[in-house]
């Protein structure tokens, strides 16, 4: 893996994650890192699961594809904030 690899994995984890915050309701009390990994995670295995589904290489955007990123995202931001809420760490 190239740096810009890394650098466009981040980013792109940033964009997912803030997306699934913004899809869980209330006030999520987890540190931005923990965010962009759930994106990064959430934005490999939406991908993995648009091409098994055989939506993954569309012309144009392809929105199925990040939609299940964000519905994973989200899903993955509402765990962590329900796991980190338990460990009492404010």
């Amino acid at each position: 893996m190239t740096v810009t690899g890394i650098i466009t994995a981040v980013v792109i984890g940033a964009i997912i994650g803030a997306l699934g915050r913004l899809v869980v309701p209330g006030r999520q009390s987890i540190p931005i890192w923990l965010t962009i990994v759930i994106g990064i995670v959430a934005a490999l295995i939406g991908t993995a699961i648009a091409r098994a589904l055989g939506v993954g290489a569309t012309r144009g955007i392809d929105w199925i594809e990040l939609l299940i990123q964000v519905v994973l995202a989200a899903a993955g931001v509402f765990l962590a904030v329900t796991l980190y809420g338990r460990r009492g760490v404010r």
